[in-house]
């Protein structure tokens, strides 16, 4: 499922229509990189969890190559789904 088969899927089940679905899609995104950008953690109940976590810098090997190459560290975006939701597809 792409982004527009999903907007056009939530429009359905919202009674809406699909522009007030992107709509909606796209500020939610948003605030979500706006929350995690502020160092911020999102939890919603019965659904998961959005952080941000730090990687620090590591040395890799370029397989190709042979030659080591430095990473920088970095932040990256985590999510984790909650039990309860993943309850749902084991039930």
């Amino acid at each position: 499922m792409n982004k527009g088969e999903f907007i056009k899927a939530v429009a359905e089940k919202a009674n809406c229509t699909q522009k007030d679905a992107g709509v909606v899609f796209d500020a939610v995104l948003d605030t979500i990189v706006c929350v995690l950008k502020k160092g911020e953690k999102i939890q919603i109940p019965g659904f998961g969890s959005y952080e941000l976590a730090s990687k620090a810098a590591t040395t890799k090997i370029n397989p190709l190559t042979k030659k080591t190459v430095k990473v920088a560290a970095c932040k990256v975006p985590k999510f984790k789904f909650g039990k309860s939701f993943k309850a749902i597809f084991n039930a």
